[in-house]
């Protein structure tokens, strides 16, 4: 059996054992894993979570930010069972009423989006928006940027987290590959661009305008690391006029620092927007919304089903392809539905952004207490715990915070019932409490003096 992380955690090293037996690595997903193992989680509740050692935590991963509404939302769980027993099943395989309610209020919600296309996650949400960028392009590069992740395939698989001797000069990165298996295709047809660092950007589009289909970024870097304003309003400026097209990626920001997202904060108007996490409630999706000239080359009407070869497709376009047996799945959209309605709702997102403040600002005083130089990063709902000096505007600059003393404190958190995989962000929810806050901001003092007395 593994070496537990406390006396407190063995059923969980001994569940993560046997799943390392079945499935490689004992997760699921890599994201999932840290040393010497995950906790093994059995039962959530509002802003908790339970392990399968009794263990409680206040949960501050939430999913990755996924459940803003905490774990079983009353409103989440009535409409999902609602959409089962009214309508019979638990999916049609059909078109559905849901899907176009939806999409009418993201159409409300997003000024960007004039049309809506759904898919399972965030991940198949990027994939679609790109496909669609170099359809409609007839360009077949991208350009995204150093730190910024879309997912765990090929063409954005790139200078995630690069090894600073590989990844070149700062004002031009070098494209890494993140991954075994990549194809040297992806990494001679993937430019990588230097965030918040807009003459840098503005030189490399321009040497590869003629063959970039669209450039992709998170608004917020990682979930916590903002755009300067400045470089936003540059960038949508410079690929206007370049006819790239500009993808936001708001599967983390959407919902998160305003109904509208990103976007709505910046106030910027994207070509194209792929959306997830809190959109589907807890349940997987992911939407792509556009400009309608844009998001109109996905139709099926006008295209060649490649699932239908033999019949007659006489005079059809070639496609862009896009499909997926659980697209616009009604319980998912469902619930979707029902966690956007409780954001909706008069003083939920202002007491969301209030509680999240307090958090902070106590957070940085109680480090600052200890001696240790902290800043909180983010915007919205979400933020990180950065322990350096000087601003942080990009992937480079993380490399001058002590990650080694933040990792110490996040394990020491973890005994203490405070739960996020280490040296992850911070996501909230409405349902934390000012009980909640104080008991955090305690186990954070009680960490900081464990680590620092070792």
């Amino acid at each position: 059996m593994m070496t537990p992380l406390s006396e407190s955690t063995r059923k969980s090293a001994e569940y993560f054992s046997k799943a390392s037996e079945v499935i490689p690595g004992g997760v699921t997903a890599n994201i999932k894993y840290f040393d010497p193992h995950p906790l093994i989680m059995e039962k959530g509740k509002g802003s908790k979570l339970y392990d399968v050692d009794g263990n409680e935590y206040i949960d501050y991963l939430l999913c990755y930010g996924a459940l803003i509404l905490g774990h079983g939302h009353k409103q989440v769980f009535e409409a999902v069972t609602k959409q089962m027993i009214e309508y019979g099943t638990t999916i049609f395989g059909t078109p559905h009423k849901l899907e176009t309610t939806m999409a009418e209020k993201l159409i409300e919600l997003y000024p960007s989006i004039e049309m809506v296309r759904y898919t399972n996650s965030g991940l198949e949400a990027t994939l679609l928006a790109i496909r669609t960028a170099v359809a409609f392009t007839g360009k077949s590069k991208i350009a995204k940027f150093e730190g910024h992740y879309h997912g765990g395939y090929d063409q954005v698989l790139v200078s995630v987290n690069p090894d600073m001797e590989l990844a070149g000069d700062q004002t031009e990165p070098r494209a890494i590959g993140e991954s075994r298996g990549l194809p040297d295709y992806y990494l001679e047809n993937t430019i990588v661009l230097p965030f918040n660092d807009l003459e840098s950007t503005e030189k490399i589009l321009r040497a590869h305008a003629d063959e970039l289909a669209c450039t992709i970024l998170e608004p917020i870097q990682s979930g916590f690391i903002p755009a300067d304003q400045e470089f936003m309003d540059g960038l949508r400026k410079i690929t206007a006029e370049l006819g790239i097209l500009l993808i936001f990626d708001e599967v983390k920001t959407g919902f998160r620092l305003s109904l509208g997202g990103a976007q709505e904060i910046y106030g910027i108007t994207p070509d194209i927007t792929a959306l997830g996490k809190v959109l589907g409630g807890g349940f997987p999706v992911g939407a792509v919304g556009g400009k309608k000239e844009i998001m109109m080359i996905t139709s099926a009407r006008d295209g060649r089903d490649i699932l239908t070869a033999g019949m007659d497709n006489s005079n059809k376009q070639e496609p862009l392809y896009h499909s997926g047996t659980y697209n616009g799945h009604p319980l998912i959209v469902a619930a979707g539905l029902a966690t956007i309605n409780e954001l909706e709702k008069e003083g939920t997102m202002d007491e969301l952004f209030a509680i999240t403040y307090a958090l902070r600002e106590q957070l940085e005083r109680a480090y600052k207490e200890h001696g240790i130089i902290m800043q909180t990063i983010g915007e919205g709902s979400i933020f990180n715990i950065v322990i350096a000096e000087g601003p942080i505007k990009n992937y480079r600059d993380l490399e001058k915070a002590n990650l080694q003393l933040r990792k110490e404190i996040d394990y020491k958190l973890l005994e203490l019932g405070i739960y996020t995989k280490p040296l992850n962000r911070y996501s909230m929810s409405i349902v934390h409490t000012e009980e909640d806050i104080e008991r955090t901001v305690k186990a954070h003092k009680d960490a900081i003096r464990r680590v620092l007395n070792k």
